[in-house]
């Protein structure tokens, strides 16, 4: 019995070991990845800054698109950045390097701009690619880490990111610097979103399907309108208001004033508050909020929903210039999906 325990009790350490070499390997990634975005975010303030803004003008400049290429886990990342970049309002596909030199140059033209990454700078499969790129004037930026690299010295503009010791212990696998082009890419595809002004109503034109989209939503796009809304007029007796409340469903009535601008709400809360004796025997101003919270028909529904959570609200008028135009309630954006 005694043999069994010692040995259970050692099968426990060894897994204990096992588990904690686990846990350090992946620490120890995380901190030299996590030193790699701090190096790049330093030359950023620094000599890549300069770099940085002159690929920004060069791609907004352009009246064609932005082709991202390279190889390996570089051609990954390109493949990422390319569709950040494409959903974001810059213009970009990936172009693999090697079905480039197989006709796929064929597809980029001189009114482009290519993004080429590699992180050494001597990828022999962007060779036809560079070629290519001087000999039809298009422009040239490359990604890599050796400005003196064949591709650092073709290029039109250099990003060169710093040199960084590989979360791989053996620095062999590509993972911080995979990590850095990662991020100098999306600091590529933000930079050129904020200098285009793009919105998030642009955004969702990109995004049109899945939960996503449903954030990207406006209420006038899920909200009930017309007689579905719940409204009275100033006057309106307590008896009629608390039938209008059932017969509607949304837990509320709206009241609103001889302009037909919304003046108040009675929701379940002010019915409780009121509750008595005498409740039906008054008019609804005895008892509604007045001056309710309200939102425009271009509120973006994961706002709404953000604020009837933390106004602990679960319905809301939808107004223009303070008549209402519709009701939302909260149901209305769970079915649309948009928590």
């Amino acid at each position: 019995m005694l043999v069994s325990e010692n040995k259970a009790a050692q099968a426990a350490a060894a897994n204990d070991d096992a588990d904690s070499r686990a846990r350090s390997a992946g620490l120890r990634t995380l901190q030299l990845e996590i030193a790699g975005l701090h190096s790049l975010a330093d030359a950023l303030v620094g000599d890549l800054g300069a770099s940085f803004d002159a690929a920004v003008a060069l791609i907004r400049r352009t009246s064609g698109r932005l082709i991202v290429s390279g190889i390996g886990k570089s051609g990954h990342i390109g493949r990422k950045i390319a569709a950040t970049l494409a959903s974001t309002g810059t213009p970009a596909y990936f172009v693999h390097a090697t079905e480039a030199s197989h006709g796929d140059l064929g597809m980029i033209t001189s009114d482009d701009v290519i993004l080429a990454l590699s992180w050494s700078g001597e990828t022999a499969e962007l060779g036809d690619l560079i070629e290519y790129s001087r000999r039809f004037s298009v422009g040239l930026i490359a990604v890599t880490s050796r400005p003196g690299s064949t591709l650092g010295q073709a290029a039109d503009i250099i990003l060169a990111l710093p040199r960084v010791k590989e979360a791989c212990p053996h620095d062999l696998a590509p993972t911080t610097s995979s990590l850095m082009q990662l991020a100098i890419g999306d600091a590529l595809a933000m930079a050129l979103l904020d200098s285009r002004g793009f919105t998030a109503s642009d955004f969702e034109v990109f995004h049109p399907g899945g939960t996503l989209a449903a954030r990207l939503k406006s209420v006038d796009q899920i909200m009930h309108g017309g007689d579905e809304m719940p409204l009275v007029p100033r006057g309106t007796g307590m008896s009629d208001v608390l039938l209008v409340i059932a017969g509607k469903r949304f837990g509320c009535v709206g009241v609103i004033g001889r302009d037909g601008e919304l003046v108040g709400i009675v929701t379940d809360g002010d019915l409780r508050r009121h509750m008595s004796d005498v409740l039906l025997t008054q008019n609804v101003e005895a008892v509604m909020t007045p001056d309710p919270i309200t939102v425009g028909p271009k509120f973006l529904a994961s706002a709404a929903l953000e604020m009837m959570n933390r106004m602990r609200i679960t319905t809301i008028f939808v107004v223009e210039g303070r008549r209402p135009i519709g009701i939302l309630h909260l149901h209305d954006l769970l079915r649309a999906g948009v928590a």
